[in-house]
């Protein structure tokens, strides 16, 4: 047998590479026949891995963890009619089956098959259909024709990769937000939170159009990034009225589009945990009849939170404000399907630079433990683990 490796989640604020088994086709008992075994080229740590590392979710010890992932296949099962062995593929963190009702309206992030105890399905995530992670060496990727994103040129790729490594969920959960939050030509737009996600928002808005980008943090080295690529930036950490901030820039009180890029670990101006902070704030600073896109993440259960609503998801949210401005709220997983092919297009012909926006870092799997220690510390660096050495070759 192949042998394999994965980082793997060992208890609050613990990861350890460890052997762990090479991919099958199969799901269960049964053949899976419309999968593929995938040699990973790319696979990159998510801020959504880290609510998990931290202990902030009810994640299993023992997880293989990892749902950004980019490779080589390898094997194809019987089924597999349009992937071919050697195709190199971006696969969706999203796990769906193409065949129910979500996925034909082409809501991916909520596939009503992949997953026996709710909808939607991702690799390496905690209630999310038990999926093996792809940080690894090698993984299954079921329903391969429907799931991958072939690139149509392998050297063009391999020599973009740093790029086309974040198709698999940062980039298109970035536009993701600011489609959903109305981000056209003119538009003025606040993403909270400078980590790689709002990196890729505020990098997805200016490709949408906008006129201004406004990110907001408490983190100064992140917020120096932003500002490496045209954003302006509100130092949270300074104090003040964020609608005051805002005139200083805009010369209103207000923005016509908001993301949160945040999600339930939102921390106030005195670092402690507020997990209603971000939107209550983009209530307040969103014009009336503007919308907010909420790619931030928001768990159902919290067991690392202060206090017993928020342990259940239940936030003081300022809604009468929301509905009082007519707003529009959009939340939920990305359904990456509906993006990446034109996300694709748009590296591949240097219409964005997604690796320099979100600042990418190539490191080794063995290198993925001290990835996550600095992540978590919060330097501006997006880690791509390179499991075999692939990219450094190819550099």
């Amino acid at each position: 047998m192949a042998s394999n490796r994965g980082v793997v989640y060992t208890g609050p604020g613990k990861v350890e590479i460890q052997s762990i088994d090479f991919p099958v086709l199969a799901l269960g008992k049964r053949k899976c026949e419309h999968g593929v075994i995938v040699k990973l080229i790319a696979t990159n740590i998510c801020g959504s891995d880290q609510h998990m590392v931290r202990g902030r979710t009810t994640a299993p010890v023992g997880m293989v963890l990892g749902h950004e992932i980019t490779g080589e296949v390898i094997e194809c099962g019987r089924d597999v009619e349009f992937i071919e062995k050697g195709d190199l593929i971006s696969v969706p963190f999203n796990v769906a089956c193409g065949r129910c009702r979500n996925c034909k309206e082409r809501h991916t992030g909520v596939c009503l098959n992949v997953n026996g105890d709710r909808a939607g399905g991702a690799y390496g995530y905690v209630d999310m259909g038990g999926w093996v992670g792809g940080q690894a060496e090698y993984v299954m990727v079921p329903y391969a024709d429907w799931n991958a994103l072939k690139f149509p040129d392998k050297a063009q790729a391999m020599e973009k990769m740093r790029d086309l490594t974040c198709l698999s969920d940062i980039l298109p959960t970035g536009y993701h937000g600011c489609v959903s939050a109305g981000v056209t030509t003119g538009s003025t737009v606040l993403i909270s939170g400078a980590g790689p996600v709002g990196l890729a928002a505020a990098a997805a808005a200016f490709l949408l159009g906008a006129s201004v980008v406004i990110v907001t943090d408490l983190n100064k080295e992140r917020l120096a990034h932003a500002r490496s690529f045209g954003c302006e930036t509100i130092d949270l950490s300074e104090g003040g009225k964020i609608t005051e901030r805002i005139e200083q820039i805009l010369g209103v009180p207000e923005v016509d589009c908001a993301v949160d890029c945040v999600g339930f670990e939102a921390k106030g101006h005195g670092g402690a945990d507020q997990p209603a902070v971000v939107l209550n704030q983009l209530m307040e600073v969103t014009r009336a009849a503007g919308a907010i896109g909420i790619p931030g993440l928001y768990v159902t259960e919290d067991p690392g939170a202060k206090d017993e609503a928020a342990r259940h998801g239940t936030l003081g949210l300022r809604f009468g404000l929301g509905w009082a401005k007519s707003h529009a709220f959009y939340t939920g997983q990305t359904p990456v399907m509906k993006y990446h092919r034109g996300l694709m297009m748009a590296i591949l012909n240097d219409r964005i630079q997604i690796a320099k926006a979100v600042n990418v870092e190539v490191i080794t799997l063995d290198a993925a433990p001290k990835g996550y220690q600095d992540f978590d510390a919060g330097v501006a660096k997006k880690f791509v683990i390179d499991p075999h050495n692939s990219l450094k070759a190819a550099a």
